[in-house]
């Protein structure tokens, strides 16, 4: 069992790990101080939601069901997209707020829908949780829940320690160069997991 829990962590961190959509986002939203701990508590919950689904069976599922990746697939292209050209505005014009403690201020819905979207219609999601996690749980007969919570571990791990571990990036974050730069890598890695998913 224990075996099955160390793997499931380290296989859940090393796919959480790599920048991707939703680590860009939770890492800016951590530099501003805003909205942390129902942030990182949403992708860790829906994380753990999808292993779940994932150890449960529900890749097979997901792969007989046909018209659901096409859907997945344009749906957060198109949200990734339009996320990028306002990241890549935001580089360009220097943002509304450059300090991370003068931030005008993001409302918690506009926050926590734009995590849920970045989560939720991302396919590499589904692809990293439901469909690889879920797979190699079978390998360990008999202690997949174990497995299970191991990977649930690690994103609960990562997350929180993105979101608040963001803050001791703040100093080198207090000019606005940096900020400028931040936003437009984030515009370049939006606009990168966008155009792989259409192609």
């Amino acid at each position: 069992m224990i075996v099955a829990a160390t793997a499931g962590f380290f296989l859940g961190l090393s796919l959480i790990v790599a920048i991707g959509a939703q680590n860009a986002f939770i890492l800016r939203q951590g530099l501003r101080r805003e909205h942390v701990l129902p942030l990182v508590l949403t992708c860790a919950i829906s994380d753990a939601i999808l292993i779940a689904l994932g150890v449960a069976g529900f890749a097979t599922v997901l792969s007989r069901v046909e018209w659901l990746e096409p859907v997945l697939r344009y749906g957060g292209a198109a949200f990734l997209i339009a996320y990028a050209l306002r990241s890549a505005y935001s580089a360009w014009t220097g943002g509304n707020s450059l300090r991370a403690g003068e931030t005008a201020g993001t409302s918690l819905r506009t926050a926590l829908l734009t995590c849920l979207a970045f989560t939720w219609l991302n396919p590499h999601v589904y692809l990293d949780t439901v469909v690889l996690l879920g797979s190699i749980s079978t390998r360990y007969a008999g202690h997949e829940r174990a497995f299970a919570l191991g990977a649930m571990t690690a994103s609960f791990f990562f997350f929180f320690s993105l979101g608040y571990g963001a803050r001791l990036l703040a100093p080198l974050f207090s000019r606005p160069a940096s900020w400028r730069v931040l936003d437009g890598v984030i515009a370049l890695v939006m606009a990168s997991i966008a155009i792989k998913l259409l192609l």
